[in-house]
C-alpha cells in the first residue's frame, strides 16, 4: 500500500501565506532602504573628505603656520590657500555601473594635494568628483548617474575660509535616487 502525502487544511495555507507576507512586508522596504543608502555612502563620504582635507590644506599654508611658505611666496598648484580648482574627474559620469578608473586619472594636482580618490586604487566607484576653488571658498561635487538613464544625481558641500574656517551645514543634494 502506498503512503498518501497529508495535504494543508485551507487555515494553514493562510497562515503559511500570512507568515511569509509578514517577512517580506519588513525585510523588503528594509534591502530596499539600505541599497540606497549604500549608493549615497561614496558621494557624501568622499565630499566629506574633500570637505575636511581642503580646510586642513588651508590651516597648513597659512603664514606661520608649521611647515607653510615663507611669506610672499606661493605654491604654484595654489589659489589663495587652497589648491587651484579640479575639473570633473573622471570626466564622463560612470552611467549605470561602478567604473574602475585608469592609472592616472587621480594625478591632478589639486587632487594630490588633498589626498584625495574616491575609493582605493582598483576598486570602482560610481560618481564623478569636481573642486572648485572660488577664492574665499570652496565647493566639492559629486555627480553620479546610478541607473544609468543619463539623469544625474548631484551632492554638493561648499567651505567657507577667513576668521573661522568651516564647512557650511548641510550638503546640497539634487536627485539623489535619480
Amino acid at each position: 500500500m502506498a503512503a498518501k502525502g497529508r495535504k494543508f487544511t485551507p487555515l494553514e495555507m493562510a497562515i503559511a501565506f500570512a507568515l511569509l507576507g509578514s517577512l517580506l512586508a519588513v525585510a523588503l522596504p528594509t534591502f530596499f532602504r539600505d541599497l540606497h543608502a549604500s549608493h549615497l555612502v561614496e558621494p557624501v563620504d568622499g565630499l566629506q573628505r574633500i570637505g575636511v582635507a581642503a580646510l586642513a590644506y588651508d590651516a597648513a599654508h597659512q603664514p606661520g603656520a608649521v611647515g607653510a611658505l615663507p611669506a610672499g611666496i606661493t605654491a604654484p598648484t595654489a589659489v589663495g590657500a587652497l589648491p587651484v580648482s579640479a575639473p570633473l574627474t573622471p570626466a564622463d559620469v560612470p552611467r549605470g555601473v561602478l567604473r574602475e578608473d585608469p592609472a592616472g586619472t587621480w594625478d591632478h594636482p589639486t587632487w594630490q594635494a588633498l589626498g584625495f580618490r574616491p575609493t582605493r586604487e582598483g576598486v570602482p566607484h560610481a560618481f564623478s568628483f569636481s573642486f572648485d576653488n572660488q577664492g574665499k571658498g570652496f565647493v566639492a561635487t559629486a555627480h553620479g548617474d546610478l541607473d544609468g538613464d543619463g539623469v544625474l544625481s548631484t551632492f554638493e558641500l561648499r567651505g567657507v575660509l577667513g576668521d573661522t574656517p568651516h564647512l557650511e551645514p548641510g550638503m546640497y543634494v539634487d536627485a539623489e535616487f535619480e
